[in-house]
């Protein structure tokens, strides 16, 4: 992202509200703050609409739940705030963060302020605008980071009750179900599979770490001239659960292609001098001084994910249809949910003959 306007764009009426009021607000909050505030919002993001505050002097980055019916314990940017809070003296690259507000009244929603950070945003995962030796080093900075999220500890930094050890999965599986029914709208028979299978065959390997939830590319920051993370965005997902399903996530990118979810499917990643899936499995496995994972349960941390993420897409499409998407192309990245869905019940049956 070579300049702050990037991507930005005047708020739109559904998600607008008044600059004063915040000014306000950020005054009493924000040590150093000073007025006025010109506000922009970012095109990004399909969940939690954020915002570019830029002062005479500073520029900050606003996240917000949106207006409208939600479901139940999502858009949680109170959780966000705490867990950016708790890594900031961690080997996990944050934003700083200055102050959450859970007062509706000043903005219309909950809402917490961060730094700005400068620096590159990668949305391609073909990385065409680097260099190859650099693409690898970009994917080894990813699995370096995640390796650093997971191997800190929870209870040391405040986190003993960011979620409940153990049964992390089975308790996702429902969860998942629960918020895929909840934004139902259609039948689609392949989830209808995947919520019978899922809870019946959950590895036994049992881990607690802290997991982002959403860890990929396009959720990084990097510098601007360097393959080094400054940031890592958007922890509305993150809980305590297990290490190895967040890492499936982000290794879902070897599985989609850029049209589905801006992955690398059908791409030649060696040619391209981006590590293979294996190489990031192992070099992440490496880093944490464990053992290789069982090829089975790399399939069911991987069908989960699509599940999961198949859910979060009915959520973007029921938004959508409410008209309180905070993208407009919110509608078409919902519709994607199905052949999602599909590819996640076709891996189970490859691997497990189901």
């Amino acid at each position: 992202m070579s300049s702050p306007a990037a991507g930005l764009r005047p708020p739109p009426a559904q998600h607008a509200f008044d600059a004063a009021r915040l000014a306000a607000w950020m005054q009493v909050h924000i040590e150093g703050f000073s007025g006025p505030l010109d506000v922009r919002q970012f095109a990004g993001g399909q969940s939690n609409p954020t915002f570019l505050v830029q002062s005479a002097n500073h520029r900050y980055v606003l996240r917000r739940k949106p207006p409208g019916k939600l479901l139940p314990s999502a858009h949680a940017v109170d959780r966000e705030y705490r867990v950016i809070v708790a890594l900031a003296n961690t080997a996990v690259p944050v934003a700083k963060a200055y102050a959450l507000c859970d007062d509706p009244t000043v903005i219309g929603t909950v809402f917490y302020v961060m730094d700005y950070v400068e620096g590159r945003l990668f949305w391609d995962a073909a990385l065409p605008e680097v260099a190859g030796t650099e693409r690898r080093a970009i994917y080894e900075e990813m699995t370096r980071v995640i390796a650093a999220l997971h191997t800190v500890d929870y209870t040391a930094v405040g986190l003993a009750d960011y979620g409940k050890p153990g049964r992390y999965i089975e308790r996702q599986v429902a969860r998942w179900t629960q918020q895929y029914r909840a934004s139902e709208t259609e039948t689609i028979d392949a989830v209808e599979r995947l919520i019978e299978w899922l809870p019946k065959h959950i590895p036994a390997d049992e881990e607690t770490g802290i997991v982002h939830g959403d860890f990929r590319l396009d959720n990084a920051i990097f510098h601007p001239h360097e393959p080094r993370i400054l940031a890592v965005l958007d922890w509305e997902l993150s809980t305590l659960g297990h290490p190895l399903v967040d890492l499936a996530y982000l290794c879902m990118r070897y599985h989609l292609s850029a049209e589905q979810f801006r992955g690398l499917a059908g791409l030649d990643s060696a040619a391209l001098q981006i590590p293979s899936e294996a190489e990031c499995v192992a070099d992440y496995c490496r880093r944490r001084g464990r053992a290789p994972v069982a090829p089975q349960d790399w399939t069911y941390y991987l069908a989960f994910n699509m599940f999961r993420l198949t859910g979060i897409l009915q959520g973007v499409l029921a938004r959508a249809i409410q008209g309180n998407a905070s993208s407009a192309t919110a509608l078409e990245a919902g519709r994607r949910a199905r052949p999602l869905a599909e590819q996640a019940w076709g891996l189970v049956r490859q691997s497990f003959d189901a």
